[in-house]
């Protein structure tokens, strides 16, 4: 306990270092990111080192990890995010390093946070603070509805057919996260002293950009957009953002400050030719949407402080193929399995016939896959595979290279718009 105690010691008197340090001449820089599971971020530290393979890439990763491949903790960068999917809020305030990503409870996974904070430090070359709001599965159309959108609509057929119950509950939860993400950010910058002990209050704080990553829960609705597999159909989504923009900026008292849109890019950036090997279920939709993120950032009350990044940019296309395979594979065994089960008459069997049958399918499901996988697979996909992937395609993989290179594409459209 002694040790622990010296060692907090050690710490804060470090933190009272920093606090005389860092009384800088300017005001304090403050960089809010907000969105859904894909700014929560889902990558882990184990895919990083994939980062060494690409000399685009291997650079940064000399600011990311020491020498022994631990995570570098960033003195310079101040971080307070709040996330969670379910239940209360999670809060993690601090230095910049890997931890900051999924709910904040993880401590071995990061989202664009650091990408964006350490290139943003490089750049700007004085200390910032991140404000971090993201939560997993939420919409533009009702999770984050900012208020000049007005209550949820039911007037143009979008739920018309709710009971008054679910009406209510929709009601209510229209906005909700909007509310949320806007307590978090001034509940930080009526002290931001709390996260950076350097804070001068005299120089005081600029809020110098704002990056919105979210998407995938609007795109996938054909409910709120019955129309988006045909041109405009996903102009609500335009709109709203539209809105949200201007309402951060209201509320935030910023009227011109610079915002990101992080048009989402998971399958890469859309054409004729990605789209055909698209599965059925979202075939034709992505590219309208990922036009429909982009607008407003070309309209002309948001020209020259509105940007556009196409994440797809940074798609890891090894990875996609290498779990097409994959995907491919699994669905041959499932129909392998129908055809065993067809050939069985299961209604005649005891329960322990059953169990002992699905044990037998499942074994053999298992069985087959791992066979089929070792034949079509190449040591180097497996190896890629391993090394580069910590989550699903929905989240770019939880590819650390990826997410680390949206964030820094986050960061140099705030610094290097043109």
């Amino acid at each position: 306990m002694l040790k622990r105690l010296l060692r907090f010691g050690t710490v804060a008197a470090f933190a009272v270092a920093l606090s005389a340090a860092y009384a800088a001449e300017k005001p304090l820089k403050v960089y809010i990111l907000v969105g859904q599971s894909n700014m929560q971020g889902h990558a882990k530290s184990s895919t990083l080192p994939y980062m060494a393979e690409d000399p685009v890439t291997q650079p940064l990763l000399t600011n990311i990890v020491n020498k022994d491949g631990k995570p570098l903790i960033h003195k310079n960068v101040f971080i307070s995010a709040i996330s969670g999917s379910k239940g209360s809020p999670t809060k993690k305030e601090g230095l910049l390093t890997v931890g900051y990503g999924g709910g904040t409870t993880n401590p071995d996974e990061f989202g664009p946070e650091l990408g964006f904070g350490i290139t943003m430090y490089e750049q700007v070359k004085e200390p910032i603070l991140i404000i971090k709001t993201a939560w997993g599965g939420k919409s533009l159309c009702i999770d984050f509805r900012s208020p000049s959108a007005g209550p949820y609509d039911f007037s143009d057929g979008l739920g018309k057919d709710y009971t008054k119950e679910r009406q209510k509950a929709v009601l209510k939860a229209s906005g909700h996260y909007y509310r949320l993400m806007m307590e978090h950010i001034k509940a930080v910058l009526a002290d931001p002293s709390k996260v950076y002990p350097g804070y001068d209050k005299t120089k005081g704080y600029e809020i110098a950009g704002f990056v919105w990553f979210q998407g995938w829960n609007d795109m996938v609705n054909s409910h709120r957009y019955p129309n988006r597999t045909k041109p405009g159909g996903y102009d609500r989504y335009s709109k709203l953002l539209c809105h949200f923009i201007r309402d951060v900026r209201k509320d935030l008292d910023t009227p011109k400050m610079p915002f990101v849109i992080g048009v989402m890019g998971v399958g890469g950036v859309a054409t004729a030719e990605t789209e055909a090997k698209v599965s059925p279920r979202y075939r034709g939709i992505k590219p309208g949407f990922q036009k429909a993120m982009a607008a407003p950032a070309a309209i002309d009350e948001f020209k020259g402080n509105v940007f556009a990044v196409k994440t797809g940019e940074f798609w890891p296309t090894k990875l996609a193929e290498i779990d097409g395979m994959q995907g491919k594979i699994k669905a041959q065994v499932k129909n392998e399995v129908k055809e065993m089960e067809k050939g069985v008459d299961q209604t005649k069997m005891s329960k322990d016939e059953k169990r002992a049958f699905r044990r037998k399918t499942k074994e053999f499901s298992k069985k087959r896959q791992e066979a089929l996988v070792a034949k079509e697979f190449t040591e180097e996909d497996k190896r890629i595979q391993s090394l580069a992937k910590s989550s699903q395609g929905f989240h770019y993989f939880g590819c650390g290279k990826t997410i680390i290179q949206i964030g820094e594409a986050f960061a140099k459209a705030l610094t290097q718009p043109n």
